[in-house]
């Protein structure tokens, strides 16, 4: 496989991509960018953005929504770039143009590439059940493209130690992710991203990775070749019905 997976589009002052544009030119190479919109209502002036970002970069590219037939133009491109926006509406789409099994076996095969942003990337892993979205509609399954066989949380933030909030931290949510699914969860800071290219894959800038038996920390990239050997397994969280205990 071939896959640039970013945590976020822009970093703070900077433009589209332009952080990760070394990596984005060295996955696509002399091919051509197919660009999908979907996370976003607005496909013209996302498409717009994110088209005149890629060219800047030197990088052939086209939108699929304005193809005649956008789910051809997908399943047909060389290198996919998902979009980020809302993980829930992009996933529904995906379901809806019947792409979800056919792109997710090209780019298993290396018949495309894949690079995705955001909810790009979320739609990569097992699951959409990570993402920090609201879930704006319901898409038939939470689950994704399998590209990778763990979690990802993106836009990662680390838990104030000051702050006076009562909710959860993004940390309790990925615990308890982790109470139903025993599945590591890679999250992901703003500017950094994941790389896979064949059986090798590794991470550029800060991220943690969380299982049930800890959290690791890693300040500035780290080969995690060895989560692509893994097997996932979801569902099996405690419930009245199934506990012994309960009577």
């Amino acid at each position: 496989m071939d896959l640039l997976l970013l945590s976020n589009s822009t970093n703070h002052g900077g433009q589209m991509y332009a952080h990760a544009a070394e990596a984005m030119r060295a996955l696509v190479r002399d091919r051509a960018v197919t660009f999908v919109p979907f996370a976003l209502a607005d496909w013209d002036d996302y498409a717009s953005r994110a088209l005149g970002a890629l060219r800047s970069m030197g990088l052939r590219a086209d939108s699929a929504h304005r193809a005649e037939d956008p789910a051809r133009a997908i399943l047909d491109a060389d290198v996919v770039m998902m979009g980020g926006g809302n993980s829930f509406r992009l996933l529904d789409t995906l379901y809806g143009l019947g792409v979800v099994d056919a792109l997710a076996d090209r780019v298993r095969r290396g018949a495309a590439g894949y690079m995705g942003a955001s909810a790009g990337t979320n739609v990569a892993a097992p699951t959409i059940a990570t993402t920090n979205d609201m879930p704006i509609c319901q898409p038939p399954s939470f689950t994704a493209l399998g590209l990778l066989p763990f979690q990802i949380n993106l836009h990662y933030v680390d838990p104030d130690p000051e702050s006076t909030f009562m909710g959860e931290t993004r940390d309790e949510r990925i615990e308890e992710f982790l109470e139903e699914n025993d599945c590591p969860v890679l999250a992901m800071y703003e500017g950094s991203w994941l790389r896979v290219a064949g059986d090798g894959a590794w991470v550029e800038g800060p991220a943690r990775l969380f299982r049930r038996q800890g959290c690791d920390h890693f300040a500035d990239g780290l080969d995690v070749s060895h989560l692509l050997d893994l097997t996932p397994v979801f569902g099996g969280g405690r419930r009245p019905w199934a506990d012994p205990a309960v009577s």
